[in-house]
């Protein structure tokens, strides 16, 4: 577990590897944090490692962000004209 603290944000950052996530132990462990940072106003965000291949998502969403926007500069191109 690894714990990421942004006081200037009010932000506490939670990571957990996939064997910490199904872990009961730690489950139990995150709801003292939970309620400690709660209690300071702090939003506490816990992230989780995934089952998918990172690398493929990564390129799936490359690939898409890159098709909007060819298609918004086909817009204003259009707009324009």
């Amino acid at each position: 577990m690894q714990l990421d603290i942004h006081p200037e944000k009010k932000l506490v950052c939670i990571w957990l590897t996939k064997a910490e996530s199904a872990d009961a132990s730690t489950q139990e462990q995150l709801r003292p944090l939970y309620d400690r940072f709660r209690k300071q106003k702090f939003l506490v965000a816990v992230f989780r490692s995934g089952g998918q291949d990172l690398t493929d998502l990564t390129s799936e969403l490359l690939r898409y962000n890159r098709k909007l926007f060819a298609e918004r500069e086909v817009r204003a191109g259009k707009e324009s004209a």
